[in-house]
């Protein structure tokens, strides 16, 4: 179950200090991943987390600044100002009961302003993490032994994939073994989009995914994630 079924009195119990909020998309993932890949990627790394760290689970944001994949369809998007309300928002009213940190963990790359909000919320007092960075993913896939870099495998190839199989294979089609698609050289992507340098909406190799993988990697986010939580407790 991604979404928590817990109780007003459950989490009374709990008494955590610190909620988990998914956030992801509602984009094309080329023919083989669903629209709702990065929220299910998002809403299963967030479910693992809270659970391992006894953590406030909250349901995902499910639509996002999906803006580059404009002309897929099925593809909607939000303005990067109502994503912002929409965080912003939530971490306030997390305050007003009594759950003063937030960490914010994000399954697709366009939502930018993320950084900018996390930014400003810490410059302000309040304490927010986002997760995984970069860095935490490029330490996971060492840990999982998966191929393809980020730069390699930036959307719908092996990571994602193998993710899906692990977790949701139902939601995998068979193929994922034949899209393999590389584009190095993505520096227009912001003004062109996804539909000109991908027209199959894949960068990156889904024939490498595996669920062996995927659970790997799913392992090594929760590991990954103990050294941001610190940071969060050190400000207690």
């Amino acid at each position: 179950m991604l979404i928590s079924t817990a109780t007003s009195t459950d989490e009374a119990t709990r008494s955590a200090k610190v909620a988990v909020l998914p956030v992801g998309s509602f984009e094309q993932h080329g023919s083989h991943l669903p629209l709702s890949t990065d929220t299910l990627i998002a809403a299963t790394i967030a479910h693992r987390i809270a659970t391992d760290y006894r953590l406030l689970l909250l349901p995902p944001v499910t639509i996002s600044c999906s803006h580059e994949h404009s002309g897929f369809a099925g593809t909607v998007s939000i303005s990067a100002s109502t994503l912002n309300a929409i965080v912003t928002d939530i971490a306030a009213s997390l305050r007003q009961g009594g759950v003063p940190r937030l960490a914010i963990v994000n399954a697709h790359g366009g939502n930018y302003v993320l950084s900018n909000v996390v930014q400003q919320a810490n410059v302000c007092g309040t304490s927010t993490i986002l997760f995984p960075r970069s860095d935490d993913w490029s330490d996971a896939r060492r840990r999982a032994g998966v191929t393809t870099n980020n730069h390699e495998d930036m959307h719908a190839g092996e990571a994602e994939t193998s993710i899906l199989l692990a977790a949701h294979p139902e939601s995998v089609r068979p193929e994922y073994r034949d899209a393999d698609n590389s584009v190095d050289d993505r520096r227009h992507l912001l003004t062109i989009g996804m539909s000109t340098l991908a027209p199959d909406g894949v960068i990156g190799r889904p024939s490498l995914a595996s669920a062996e993988k995927g659970k790997a990697l799913l392992d090594a986010f929760s590991e990954l994630f103990a050294s941001h939580l610190e940071l969060l407790k050190d400000l207690e």
